[in-house]
């Protein structure tokens, strides 16, 4: 008897291409995002976006602010902002990653919200995930027909030109 196995489509899909423009600078693309990553100076690059480490801090305060959002919302809350700074510390190589966040809240919320909300704060996926660990794993592909499919400076250009014009 063969069983029907569902798959879940995979979260976080993104495609990674050196621009070639700066060393260590990197575009990447997620759907129709696009977004520019950049080296830190000290190895060779010129800063010119956020580094690997910047990410997933940046992926574990977004994913708390849109938790607490979210929970704030579902409970008619009267949440006017949420904030989240998070600082990664690692002492080396082979230590364990920290990383501290912070939560600021705004709004006319009491102790009791204050505390409900940094409860909240752990249920956020992207925080489950880094407490878990993960496991990865690495391919090496040997289609090299698609090595034209990573997007070049020019669409990352381009489609910043897009946003500027409807921002303008």
């Amino acid at each position: 008897m063969n069983a029907i196995v569902e798959v879940p489509e995979p979260h976080g899909a993104v495609l990674v291409s050196e621009t070639g423009v700066e060393r260590y600078q990197l575009v990447g693309r997620t759907g129709p995002a696009v977004f520019l990553m950049g080296g830190a100076i000290n190895h060779g690059g010129l800063k010119s976006g956020p580094g690997p480490f910047d990410l997933l801090a940046s992926a574990l305060g977004a994913c708390t602010a849109m938790t607490v959002r979210a929970y704030a919302d579902r409970k008619k809350i009267p949440l006017v902002r949420v904030q989240v700074n998070v600082v990664h510390q690692r002492a080396s190589l082979n230590s364990k990653d920290i990383f501290n966040r912070t939560i600021i809240v705004e709004g006319q919320l009491d102790s009791v919200l204050r505390e409900k909300f940094l409860e909240v704060a752990e249920l956020c996926p992207v925080s489950k995930s880094l407490q878990r660990g993960s496991e990865v794993i690495t391919t090496l592909s040997p289609d090299f027909a698609n090595a034209s499919a990573s997007p070049a400076v020019a669409d990352y250009v381009q489609t910043m030109e897009q946003v500027w014009q409807e921002v303008a």
